[in-house]
C-alpha cells in the first residue's frame, strides 16, 4: 500500500472551469488569444509535411502532363528490357516486407476489463470509520483527532468499502478473513470479466496477478487456476511487494510474454489486500494508510489474436516504467515496518510528494519523446538550448500532454497526489475529474484505481475511437510508471460496471 501522502491538504477543488470576477477582462481576451496561437503553431507544425508535400506533388503531376508521349513511351520499353533488375528489385522488396512483419511488435489488445464493487454492507461512512476507530481501543486522543483531520479532508466520500473483518467491534484480522477477501475481490471482478467477454477459463494462457501486501502459499494466482480449473501448461506469476503501481507492471508482463506466445490471451488481475495489514498503533505516519485505502480490485483480459481487434476496446501503445530505488530516501518513502510497540504497518514519508514529482519528471523525460507532438517537442528543445547554450534565464518548458492525450487516469492515491500532478501538468479539472471521483467514490484501490478511474469515463460516454489514454501509477520502490491506450471505437461501458448504480450522481463537489 502505498501513494497518500495527505501531510499537505491541496486545494481540493470542484470539477469545471471557472474565471474569476476579479480577473480583468483584457488579460482573459490575451490569454485566449495566446492559446489559440499556440493551437495554430501546433496544426502548422504537426501538418507541416502534408502541406509541403501537396504543392510538390502538383508541381509534379503539371509537368508529367506536359512531357512529350515519346519520353513515356521510351521509359516503359527501357523497363521491359531490364527484366533482370526489376525481379531483383522485387525479391529484396518482398524480403524486407517479409522480415518486417515477422519482427514487429504484435499488437495486444485490452479485449474488456472489469472492477469489483462490493456489497451495501461493507460500506464505511466516515461516522462508522471513526466510531469503530474508538471502540477498539487501539488509538489514543490524538490519533483519532488525526484520522479525523486526514479523513476531512482526504477527498474520500461516505460510500467507500473495507473489508468485512474490520466491521467487527473489536476488528477479526486472520489469515482465513483475509483470504476470503481476496477471493471475493478476485473472483467477482473475474466472474463478471468472463460473463462479458464470453471467454472459457480454459482458454487462458498467461495469468498474472499483483498483490502488494498479502502473500499466501499457495499463490493468489494459484487461488484462481484451483478456482476456474485453467489449465495445466498456464503460464501464472505472482507479483508481490510492488506497490500501487504494479498493475501497470502486470501489464507490461503480460505483454511481453504476448509478444513470445502466439494465438493467445493473458488474465491480469490487480487488487491489495486490507484486512491483515490494518494498523493498530498510534504512529501518524502510519495511521495515513488506515484512512486512505479501500476494498477494490480489477480484471483484464488482453489478447495478440488478431480476431479480437473488432471486439476489443483498447490497443496497447507504450509502457514506459521508472524506478527510483537507487536512491536511499526514494526507497524508504514508502516502508513497511514495526512501530516502537512492535504492531506492524506501511509508513508514509514527509518527502513522499517531493520523490513523486522526481520519479513523474524522469517518467515523462522517457515518454514524452514517443507521444508528443512535434510542435511540442520543438518548443522544448528550444528552451532546453537557451538555457544551455546561451545562458538565458528561462523557466524549462513544461511540454502541453493534453495535446498528446485525451484522457488522463491519475493514480487515485489521495488528494495530494492529484492535486500536484494537476498542477505540474498543467491539466484542466476536466481532466483530472476522473482520478478525484474514484477517490470520492471508492478510496484509494492500491493498482486497481486507474481502472476505476477508466471506467468512469467510459460511463460518461466520453471516449471516443481513436482517443489516447494516460494512466499514471505510484509504488513503493519507489516507482512511476504508464501505460498508453488508444481506443479502438466509440467505447460504451461494460455490464455490470463499478459506476452503473451512480454515475447519474457525478461529478460531486469535494469539500475542501
Amino acid at each position: 500500500m502505498d501513494g497518500g501522502g495527505e501531510y499537505t491538504s491541496g486545494s481540493g477543488g470542484a470539477v469545471g472551469v471557472q474565471i474569476q470576477h476579479s480577473r480583468r477582462l483584457p488579460d482573459f481576451l490575451q490569454s485566449v488569444k495566446l492559446k489559440y496561437v499556440k493551437l495554430g503553431y501546433h496544426y502548422l507544425v504537426s501538418h507541416l509535411i502534408t502541406l509541403c508535400l501537396v504543392p510538390i506533388m502538383l508541381i509534379i503531376i503539371v509537368e508529367a502532363s506536359q512531357k512529350n508521349p515519346d519520353d513515356i513511351r521510351q521509359l516503359w520499353f527501357h523497363l521491359q528490357y531490364n527484366l533482370v533488375s526489376f525481379v531483383i528489385c522485387s525479391a529484396f522488396l518482398v524480403f524486407g516486407s517479409t522480415v518486417y512483419i515477422m519482427t514487429r511488435p504484435r499488437p495486444v489488445y485490452l479485449v474488456d476489463y472489469s472492477c469489483y464493487r462490493a456489497p451495501e454492507n461493507l460500506k464505511a461512512p466516515f461516522s462508522r470509520f471513526m466510531e469503530h476507530s474508538r471502540l477498539t481501543e487501539d488509538f489514543d486522543d490524538s490519533s483519532l483527532e488525526f484520522q479525523r483531520k486526514i479523513l476531512e479532508r482526504s477527498g474520500l466520500g461516505d460510500e467507500t468499502y473495507v473489508p468485512e473483518a474490520m466491521h467487527f467491534i473489536p476488528p477479526r484480522p486472520s489469515m482465513q478473513a483475509a483470504r476470503e477477501e481476496a477471493q471475493q475481490v478476485m473472483f467477482g471482478a473475474l466472474d463478471n470479466l468472463f460473463v462479458n467477454t464470453n471467454v472459457k477459463p480454459k482458454d487462458i494462457g498467461i495469468l498474472v496477478v499483483n498483490c502488494s501486501l498479502f502473500n499466501p502459499t499457495p499463490s493468489l494466482s494459484a487461488m484462481i487456476v484451483n478456482k476456474y480449473k485453467l489449465r495445466g501448461n498456464i503460464l501464472s506469476f505472482n507479483l508481490g511487494g510492488m506497490g500501487c503501481s504494479a498493475g501497470v507492471i502486470a501489464v507490461d508482463l503480460a505483454k511481453d510474454l504476448l509478444q513470445v506466445h502466439r494465438n493467445t490471451c493473458a488474465v491480469v488481475v490487480s487488487t491489495e489486500n486490507i484486512t491483515q495489514n490494518w494498523y493498530f498503533g498510534n504512529k501518524k505516519s502510519m495511521l495515513i494508510p488506515n484512512c486512505l485505502f479501500r476494498l477494490g480490485g480489477s480484471a483484464l483480459l488482453l489478447s495478440n489474436k488478431s480476431a479480437d481487434r473488432r471486439r476489443a476496446k483498447y490497443k496497447l501503445v507504450h509502457v514506459v516504467r521508472t524506478h527510483k530505488g537507487a536512491d536511499d530516501k526514494a526507497f524508504q518513502c514508502v516502508y513497511q515496518e514495526q512501530d516502537n510497540a512492535g504492531k506492524t504497518g506501511v509508513s508514509l514519508s514527509k518527502d513522499l510528494m517531493a520523490i513523486a514529482g522526481g520519479a513523474l519528471k524522469t517518467n515523462i523525460t522517457t515518454l514524452g519523446p514517443i507521444v508528443l507532438p512535434v510542435s511540442e517537442q520543438l518548443l522544448f528543445f528550444a528552451s532546453l538550448v537557451l538555457k544551455k547554450l546561451f545562458k538565458k534565464n528561462v523557466k524549462p518548458y513544461i511540454p502541453d500532454f493534453k495535446l498528446a492525450f485525451d484522457h488522463f487516469c491519475i493514480h487515485a492515491g489521495g488528494r495530494a497526489v492529484i492535486d500536484e500532478l494537476e498542477k505540474n501538468l498543467q491539466l484542466l479539472p476536466v481532466h483530472v475529474e476522473a482520478s478525484r471521483m474514484t477517490l470520492h467514490r471508492f478510496g484509494n484501490t492500491s493498482s486497481s484505481s486507474i481502472w476505476y478511474e477508466l471506467a468512469y469515463t467510459e460511463a460518461k460516454g466520453r471516449m471516443g475511437r481513436g482517443h489516447r489514454v494516460w494512466q499514471i501509477a505510484f509504488g513503493s520502490g519507489f516507482k512511476c510508471n504508464s501505460a498508453v491506450w488508444e481506443a479502438l471505437h466509440n467505447v460504451k461501458p461494460s455490464r455490470n460496471g463499478p459506476w452503473e448504480d451512480c454515475i447519474d450522481r457525478y461529478p460531486v463537489q469535494v469539500v475542501s
